[in-house]
């Protein structure tokens, strides 16, 4: 059974940190890129980050740039999402996805592909 399992949501104020980490099994996860896309309230889901299967390059979206950074263990089968000085901004649901593309890098929605059930990452006083 192919399951993504997230974790590491929670509350936390502007300029704090939290780490979220993704638990794939019942696939090959190291042949995927694999990514992080968030959903604000009443926004679209949008795609954060991505991470190559085969030389771990990293994508970005702009509004994340120097403050995210994801990294992957393809014999622990997880990826991880570090953030960094958080802004109110980075509220949402997170999901993990192997809706990504290596080549060009970047979130890929079309086709198939396998989501977990999200965290939610809450940034407030």
């Amino acid at each position: 059974q192919v399951q993504l399992v997230e974790s590491g949501g929670g509350l936390v104020q502007p300029g704090g940190s939290l780490r979220l980490t993704c638990e794939a099994s019942g696939f090959a996860s190291h042949y995927y890129a694999m990514g992080w896309f968030r959903q604000a309230p009443g926004k679209e889901r949008e795609g954060v980050s991505c991470i190559s299967s085969n030389d771990h390059s990293t994508y970005y979206v702009d509004s994340v740039k120097g403050r995210f950074t994801i990294s992957r263990d393809n014999a622990k089968k997880t990826v991880y999402l570090q953030m960094n000085n958080l802004k109110p901004e980075d509220t949402g649901v997170y999901y993990c996805a192997t809706a990504c593309r290596n080549n060009p890098l970047g979130p890929y929605l079309d086709g198939m592909n396998y989501w977990g059930k999200g965290t939610l990452v809450t940034v407030s006083t």
